[in-house]
């Protein structure tokens, strides 16, 4: 560790400081055991960097995690404005002080990063933050390192010391282990909620082979078996892709692929897409899009994927010859976000159904009591509006129908 602050004696500091001290470590206690109560990644990590901020009284903090498959250094969460800017950029293992950190596995003080050569200059530049000094602390858990905790700038202006690095190490040690418990408790529960989905079609499609092996059967039986069979094993199929795309977008390792975007050409590529469907069904399509809209950053294929989502609920659960109709438009309570609505005519969903609609695996039964899909779509598009920094949101009457909107920040002069 280097640092050129030195290390204060016990006897040789003042009954004041040590009840600073004292006071210091019991609030690391108790922001430990409000770690432990959480059970998501993204609101844990924060409450970590805030943590981080109030112990060592810095001005920023950030956490950068190992992807376990690729073995990449990035980071997660960050506190600041930019903060969104800075999730998922992946930073050298062995051109960085976090990296330097990973690999020995110690504590890393620095007393000034710009004419330290393992500072990773380019952070600066997406944030628009100058780092100044640091501390940099391993995450370890049972012997391995899954990333690093970092304090930036001390307020003060002062040098981080060891009371600083001591109390940030305590939290670090209880911060990998509600990390680990919030992983291991997502991958259980998707793991449960999966083998549960995945009975019903496994079961249907068991039984029609059964049928197929041991009965005389007749040539159109054979066949609607065969359908039926064909059609479980697609349903199997979606499942599988849907789930892991959940799981990695919800465990945060989902790269997006950033460029700037027209939002109303998203939805027109959307809108061919649906177009057969709806008219197979007398469905009436409509866009409505002011010219010269501004631009957004954000992933355009996953965008499109939350646009085709909402589109297609919204053809399939319409009532025939009904009508959609996408709005892009400027947010009207926020001009740094840009809204896109989809409603449609249909038949409308309950308030109790309302209420659930987001969660995985939940589907509202369609005319005939009878639920489609994966009940997976919604919660997908959630999770990919709220990593672009929007929100998703649901209003519907019963035979009225249903309008479903969301929000993507607009791109910033700066960001072009």
């Amino acid at each position: 560790m280097t640092s050129n602050a030195k290390a204060t004696k016990l006897q040789d500091i003042t009954p004041e400081r040590q009840a600073e001290l004292l006071m210091r470590y019991e609030r690391v206690i108790e922001l430990s055991r409000r770690l432990n109560a959480v059970l998501e990644l993204p609101p844990l990590l924060l409450r970590i960097i805030e943590a981080s901020l109030e112990l060592t009284e810095s001005e920023a903090s950030s956490i950068l995690l190992i992807d376990r498959p690729s073995g990449d250094l990035y980071f997660e969460a960050a506190t600041g404005a930019k903060s969104e800017e800075v999730q998922r950029v992946v930073v050298p293992m062995d051109d960085s002080i976090a990296g330097w950190v990973v690999r020995h596995g110690q504590p890393l003080v620095i007393d000034d990063a710009q004419q330290d050569e393992r500072h990773f200059q380019e952070i600066n530049v997406e944030t628009a933050f100058t780092t100044r000094s640091l501390i940099a602390v391993p995450l370890t858990v049972k012997g391995e390192t899954i990333g690093v905790l970092e304090a930036l700038n001390k307020a003060s202006g002062q040098s981080f010391d060891k009371d600083d690095v001591s109390l940030l190490m305590t939290l670090a040690a209880q911060a990998a282990v509600a990390i680990e418990n919030v992983r291991l408790f997502q991958q259980s529960d998707f793991i449960a909620e999966m083998v549960h989905e995945l009975r019903t079609p496994l079961t249907a499609i068991l039984a029609y082979a059964d049928m197929l092996l041991a009965a005389t059967v007749s040539e159109e039986q054979r066949t609607q078996f065969l359908k039926t069979i064909r059609s479980e094993a697609e349903r199997l199929t979606n499942l599988t892709n849907e789930f892991l795309d959940l799981a990695r977008l919800s465990s945060g390792r989902a790269t997006l692929v950033r460029s700037e975007i027209n939002l109303s050409n998203v939805v027109q590529m959307a809108v061919n897409v649906v177009r057969p469907q709806a008219v197979e069904r007398g469905i009436r399509l409509s866009v409505r899009a002011p010219e010269n809209l501004p631009l957004v950053r954000g992933d355009e294929q996953r965008l499109h994927q939350v646009i085709l989502n909402l589109m297609s609920n919204a053809v399939k659960y319409n009532k025939p010859n009904g009508s959609v109709t996408v709005t892009v438009a400027v947010d009207g309570e926020d001009e740094d976000f840009m809204r896109v609505t989809v409603a449609d005519t249909g038949r409308g969903i309950s308030k109790d159904n309302l209420s659930h609609l987001f969660e995985k695996f939940f589907r509202v039964a369609d005319a005939e009591g009878y639920a489609q899909g994966t009940g997976l779509g919604l919660s997908i598009a959630k999770q990919i509006v709220e990593v672009h920094s929007g929100q998703i949101t649901v209003e519907s009457k019963l035979d009225v129908g249903t309008t479903f909107s969301f929000t993507i920040p607009v791109l910033q002069a700066e960001e072009s």
